[in-house]
């Protein structure tokens, strides 16, 4: 028999139970909706995804990354870059590249799109195609206002059209007007240029990146304007005229991923059995379909554009090619290419002569993260190299400059750690005020030290506006000084340190990582400490030729002398010769032995153009010869310059009359290494510090890990394309949904068993 007792001890267990089995599901419905929120909340961001990632800018401030800026009467709304794609192929000599960037405008009006983008200094850009819908667009070559005219008028009449100019041999500015509602735009540039040697090796290097440039402000006069009519006024005069057209919009790293993935394939065709091939910024694939063939792409796929690519590969033989010749047919006229590399002075043959060596180190903003400890580094392994009867100085500048002694000191122990303290303490800040600072290294105290072979070497990012002051300055202080640019960092000015070098008949050497410092800088001090050959002359004993460069310059250790001529036929020999140190020095090349190139006419026009611009600086010819001499050659062999663009139009008119257009412009990333706040100023709160990112020291994971950081809003999707993230947020959010199923049937079955 069953007492009250056991019935009300049996009902509070059963309720007990129920009870706990209720607490049970509604914690465990707790934890199902907490899991789907932070499912639904937290981004699982893509390597590259199809939608546009957010991104802070120096202005606007709203604007986004990957994007072109589309600006309206409300701010700016976004369209997505999709990606670069460069082309290479290297044969022989020379290199033929096609950089290929794609567009989408995904808003509902009409934009115009203006980008800057960086090429080689030495390439000379001669095809603009542009690829509308269905359209394919030409660009043909045009004397500068005159392209500028006529896009303007396609703009205004709704027709599609594009326009390459150049800012800089080494920065170039595409514009793209109509560009219809969700209409994708294509945009194909193609350039030439020589292949760089220097000893047994040889190398190719892409810019990336334009860095922000420091431009010096406008210098203004003022005279006091009297009442008696005399005009006195104020004049004004800009180092920087065109400072708009060379500082895009830049993203902060610390608060971005990266933007513009760029995928890169060179196809190198060397024409001699390769040995070592080796990319130094970026991990790389290697196939090799034969002895002299190699094909290099990326190892994981699009990187950011935010360092410059570099390649170099040597020969497989101990000893590469010491000459080459080379020749192109073109209309009635032969063109030739010839390398010729002098032959080394053994060490113990070699003149011992003493130098008197002016360091400069560039310590401003945009010397920051890595780029001022690798010119601390080389700085320091230059002065361990000096010799005790070399003498010695060291400059540093930023917006102000410092001279550490008075005037040039033995190179004793004494000097060297007083010199090695002052370079250990140094940090990056401030502007980058250059010019001064080369006036006060080319002031020359010929008398104290008329018996050393005077140097300057010149360590420093080249990241400023003023060139041609910096060019004009040495022009016309340089005397007995030889300049050694030494370009650090991640994407350095390349076309001021050649310019530079060539200007002071010196050299340009590059580090882009500490791992570099000393083979470069060893490489540096072979050419300081070496003979030079000089004296150079080429003479042609059958042909009438047009040689450039027209005064062949003296070369240093591991230099091939290369040069280029028009010539009336291809006939007999060219006969160069040179002094070694003291000794004579002739070779003659048969012209008959030329193996075909391609492109050589215009690197012959390219170099030509560059030849007239030095002149212009030297005084050895008129603003208005160069200027002559330059449009003629870029017009002839069709080659955007500082006085031609290429220009496309769209003879269909595309855009509906009185429908607007929208201008827009295009975010770049930082340099990689480059520190954000010492160029910028603060932002509030400190980064983290920043790394070298390199293929071989686990650059790839740093850039996959900032390419996942999470946006600071969400992005809106732009475009539907597939995505190469991981599906795990929806395998989350499915998760959840059938823990919580399961949940809700194993509770109706426990009730269930509990009613019988």
């Amino acid at each position: 028999m069953i007492t009250g007792d056991e019935i009300e001890t049996d009902s509070h267990s059963i309720l007990s139970r129920i009870v706990t089995i209720l607490l049970f599901l509604l914690a465990q419905l707790v934890a199902t909706l907490l899991i789907g929120s932070v499912a639904l909340a937290v981004r699982f961001e893509p390597v590259w995804s199809a939608e546009a990632q957010p991104v802070a800018f120096i202005k606007p401030s709203d604007a986004r990354a990957g994007s072109l800026l589309l600006k309206n009467d409300d701010g700016y709304a976004d369209a997505t870059r999709l990606g670069i794609d460069v082309d290479i192929t290297v044969s022989g000599p020379t290199i033929r590249a096609r950089v290929t960037q794609l567009f989408r405008n995904p808003t509902q009006q009409w934009v115009e799109a203006t980008y800057v983008y960086p090429l080689p200094d030495g390439g000379a850009v001669d095809t603009l195609k542009m690829v509308v819908g269905d359209r394919v667009i030409v660009g043909d070559i045009k004397e500068r206002q005159q392209a500028r005219v006529i896009y303007e008028e396609a703009k205004q009449n709704g027709q599609k059209a594009a326009l390459t100019e150049q800012e800089r041999p080494n920065i170039f500015t595409n514009s793209v007007a109509n560009i219809g509602p969700g209409e994708t735009v294509l945009v194909q540039i193609e350039y030439q240029e020589p292949v760089h040697q220097s000893g047994n090796e040889f190398s190719l290097r892409v810019p990336l990146v334009v860095a922000p440039r420091y431009n010096p402000a406008p210098v203004v006069q003022t005279a006091d304007l009297r009442t008696d009519g005399s005009g006195w006024g104020v004049t004004r005069s800009d180092p920087v005229p065109d400072r708009d057209r060379i500082s895009p919009q830049v993203a902060d790293p610390a608060e971005n991923a990266p933007v513009n993935p760029t995928s890169i394939t060179v196809r190198l065709q060397a024409g001699f059995p390769l040995g070592d091939v080796k990319s130094h910024y970026h991990e790389v694939q290697i196939e090799s379909p034969n002895e002299t063939t190699r094909v290099i792409r990326l190892a994981n796929g699009p990187v950011a554009a935010d360092r410059d690519f570099e390649l170099t590969w040597k020969a497989a033989a101990e000893q590469a090619p010491s000459v080459g010749l080379f020749r192109e047919h073109v209309g009635s006229a032969d063109y030739l290419l010839a390398f010729v590399t002098p032959p080394s002075v053994a060490q113990a043959e070699q003149k011992q002569f003493a130098r008197e060596v002016i360091f400069v180190i560039d310590n401003s903003g945009s010397m920051g993260g890595t780029s001022i400890v690798q010119a601390k580094a080389s700085l320091v392994y230059a002065l361990g190299r000096l010799r005790p009867a070399d003498r010695f100085n060291v400059i540093r500048f930023d917006d102000t400059m410092d001279v550490l002694f008075p005037s040039s000191v033995p190179a004793d122990a004494r000097h060297l750690d007083t010199a090695l303290s002052f370079v250990n303490g140094l940090q990056a800040r401030g502007g980058t005020e250059m010019v001064p600072a080369m006036r006060a290294a080319l002031t020359d105290n010929a008398d104290a030290d008329a018996e050393h072979i005077r140097q300057v070497v010149f360590l420093t990012d080249g990241a400023i506006g003023n060139e041609q002051q910096l060019f004009d300055t040495i022009a016309a202080m340089r005397g007995r000084s030889r300049v050694f640019m030494v370009g650090i960092g991640s994407a350095p000015n390349t076309f001021l340190m050649t310019r530079a070098a060539e200007l002071g008949r010196g050299a340009f050497t590059h580090i882009g990582s500490v791992d570099q410092v000393e083979e470069r800088m060893r490489g540096l001090f072979a050419k300081l400490e070496s003979p030079e050959v000089t004296g150079l002359t080429a003479t042609f004993s059958d042909a009438a030729a047009d040689i450039t460069p027209a005064a062949l310059p003296d070369l240093y250790r591991d230099e091939p002398l290369v040069l280029a001529a028009k010539l009336d036929k291809l006939a007999g020999s060219i006969e160069v010769k040179g002094r070694i140190g003291d000794r004579p020095w002739v070779v003659t090349l048969p012209l008959a032995n030329a193996a075909q190139g391609k492109g050589i006419s215009k690197l012959w026009a390219r170099r030509k153009v560059s030849d007239a611009e030095v002149a212009r600086t030297m005084r050895q010819m008129s603003p208005e010869e160069a200027d002559k001499a330059i449009l003629a050659l870029a017009l002839e062999h069709r080659l955007v310059s500082r006085l031609t663009s290429l220009v496309a139009v769209d003879k269909t008119p595309s855009r509906p009359a009185g429908e607007p257009m929208k201008p827009s412009e295009l975010p770049l990333n930082l340099p990689a290494g480059w520190d954000f706040e010492k160029v910028f100023g603060e932002r509030g709160h400190l980064p983290a510090e920043p790394t070298e990112r390199r293929a071989d020291a686990g650059g790839a994971k740093t850039q996959l890990a900032l390419l996942k950081r999470p946006a600071v809003v969400p992005a809106p999707s732009t475009l539907t394309l597939p995505k190469t993230a991981t599906d795990a947020e929806a395998k989350m959010i499915a998760g959840s949904i059938l823990l919580a199923l399961g949940l809700i049937l194993l509770a109706v079955n426990r009730r269930q068993r509990l009613a019988r």
